[in-house]
C-alpha cells in the first residue's frame, strides 16, 4: 500500500505521484494545520503550501509551515506566503489557543528552507491555470482563495473541487454563531461559497468529532519517530490550552478532516446544502447558514408551508468515522522520520 515514490528522508507516498490527486493546501499553522500538512503529503500530490494570516500573523504561520516541512523531510514542497490581513476587516488571531508562535509546544528550530518567490495568490493562480485538476484544501481564512478568484475569474472553471475546514451547521467558536476561519474573513468566504466551485465543507459540527484525547496522543507518542514525538508535544500544548480555557478533555483536529475527505471519502458522510455566509448580523456575522430544508420530506411551496430551500452549493460534513480517521492519521505519522 505504501510503495510509491520517495518525497524526502525516506518517506514514500502511498502510490506514484503521477496517480495522486494534485492539491494546494492553504493554511495558517496552527497545530491542526500542521497535522493537515503531514496527513496530506504522502497521500496527495501536494503541489504547494500557501499561507494566510489567521491563527497568528502571516510571518509566524509561514515560519511554522516551513518548520513542519523541515521536521518531516518535505522541504521539496514549495511554501508561498500570502495575505497578511482579511479583504476588508482588521486581522483576528488565535494566540490564546495556539500560543505566541502559533505552534507552541515542540522546540522546532528556525527554518532554513527559502520561501517560494511568488506571492501565494500568484502561486495559486499560476498553478491552477497551468495544471489540470488542482483541488484546493483551505484550512484557514479564505482570503488567499478569494483574492485569487477575484484576480483570475477563470479559476472557477479550472478548480474541480474545494475541500475546506470552516463554518458550522450548529454553533460557532469565535462567537456563538461563527467559526474562526469564516469569522476572520466572511467577505472572502462569501466569494468562495458563491463561486460555483463544488465545495466540501468540514465545519465544527463534524470536526469536533475528531477529538484527540490522551489515548490518541499516546498512540502518536509511542510511534517513537521524530515526527511523532513532535506532534505529541504539539497536541500536549493544544489540549492543555483547551482544557485550561474551556475544560475540554481533548483537542479537536479540525483541519485534517478536510484532507481526510479527499484521501478516503468513506470516512465522512456529507449532505448537500446551500451555505450562505452572514456578512452584516450584529450577533451572527461570519455564521454559515446551512439550508437543509430540501432534505426533509413532505415539504410544500408557499401557502404558509415550508419552502424547499435554496439550491445546494456545497456538501456539508455531518458524520465522521472517528476510529478509521485516527487509524489513517496515526498510520501516516508513523511513516515519517
Amino acid at each position: 500500500m505504501f510503495g510509491g515514490e520517495r518525497i524526502g528522508n525516506g518517506l514514500r507516498t502511498w502510490k506514484p505521484l503521477s496517480e495522486m490527486r494534485p492539491v494546494i493546501l492553504d493554511c495558517d499553522p496552527g497545530h491542526d494545520d500542521a497535522l493537515a500538512i503531514l496527513l496530506a503529503a504522502p497521500h496527495l500530490r501536494l503541489l504547494g503550501i500557501t499561507t494566510v494570516a489567521g491563527n497568528q500573523s502571516i510571518e509566524k504561520v509561514t515560519a511554522n509551515a516551513l518548520k513542519v516541512v523541515e521536521l518531516a523531510g518535505l522541504a521539496r514542497i514549495p511554501v508561498a506566503q500570502g495575505m497578511a490581513r482579511p479583504l476588508v476587516r482588521q486581522p483576528v488571531h488565535a494566540g490564546e489557543i495556539h500560543g505566541d508562535s502559533g505552534l507552541d509546544g515542540p522546540d522546532l528550530p528556525a527554518p532554513s528552507t527559502p520561501l517560494h518567490p511568488r506571492h501565494a495568490v500568484d502561486f495559486i493562480i499560476d498553478t491552477v491555470m497551468s495544471t489540470d485538476g488542482v483541488t484546493l484544501i483551505p484550512t484557514a481564512p479564505l482570503t488567499n482563495v478569494a483574492a485569487a478568484l477575484r484576480r483570475e475569474p477563470r479559476l472557477a472553471k479550472r478548480i474541480p473541487e474545494i475541500s475546506l475546514m470552516g463554518g458550522s451547521m450548529t454553533c460557532g467558536n469565535s462567537t456563538p454563531a461563527a467559526e474562526f476561519n469564516i469569522y476572520c474573513d466572511p467577505e472572502a468566504a462569501h466569494v468562495v461559497f458563491t463561486s460555483g466551485i463544488p465545495i466540501k465543507m468540514c465545519g465544527l459540527n463534524l470536526t469536533r468529532q475528531a477529538n484527540a484525547t490522551e489515548v490518541e496522543v499516546e498512540r502518536i507518542r509511542r510511534l517513537g519517530n521524530r515526527t511523532g514525538r513532535a506532534v505529541a508535544e504539539m497536541l500536549d500544548f493544544y489540549r492543555g490550552r483547551l482544557r485550561q480555557m474551556f475544560g475540554l478533555a481533548g483537542g479537536p483536529l479540525h483541519d485534517p478532516c478536510a484532507v481526510a475527505a479527499l484521501i478516503d471519502p468513506s470516512l465522512i458522510e456529507f449532505r448537500p446544502m446551500h451555505v450562505a455566509v452572514e456578512l452584516t448580523g450584529t450577533h451572527t456575522c461570519g455564521m454559515t447558514v446551512c439550508d437543509s430544508r430540501h432534505l426533509a420530506r413532505g415539504q410544500v411551496e408557499g401557502g404558509g408551508g415550508v419552502r424547499r430551500g435554496e439550491t445546494p452549493n456545497a456538501e456539508v460534513g455531518v458524520r465522521l468515522d472517528v476510529e478509521q480517521f485516527f487509524n489513517l492519521l496515526i498510520e501516516t505519522l508513523g511513516r515519517y522520520p
